[in-house]
C-alpha cells in the first residue's frame, strides 16, 4: 500500500474554514477520483503562532494508482485549493510505503 501524505500548515485566520472545506469538498473530490481506498486527516500536535499544521493521508493500492491520480486529477484539485487559500498555507507532499 502507498500512502500519499500532504502536510499543510494553514494560517489561523482561515483554519476553521479550511478544515470544513477539506472535509466537505476537497477530500470527497479526491476520493471520488477512484484512485484511493481510504483517507484520514490528522492534526500535528505542535503549537505555532503562525498557523495550524495538518497531515492529510490518502491510501492507494499501488504506485500506478497514485501516478494515475497525479496525471489526471492532482493539478486541477491543487489549483482549486490554492485559489481558495492563496497565501494562507504552505504544503509539502510525502510518499510512504506501508510495510
Amino acid at each position: 500500500m502507498i500512502i500519499y501524505n500532504v502536510t499543510i500548515k494553514v494560517d489561523h485566520e482561515v483554519a476553521s474554514d479550511w478544515l470544513k472545506w477539506m472535509k466537505e469538498k476537497h477530500i470527497p473530490d479526491v476520493m471520488n477520483t477512484g484512485y484511493f481506498l481510504e483517507h484520514r486527516i490528522l492534526k500535528v500536535m505542535v503549537d505555532e503562532e503562525d498557523g495550524l499544521t495538518y497531515s492529510v493521508q490518502y491510501k492507494c493500492a499501488s504506485m500506478n494508482d497514485l501516478e494515475g491520480y497525479q496525471k489526471e486529477h492532482a493539478a486541477s484539485l491543487q489549483a482549486e485549493h490554492t485559489a481558495r487559500y492563496a497565501n494562507k498555507f504552505v504544503a509539502f507532499r510525502t510518499l510512504l510505503e506501508e510495510l
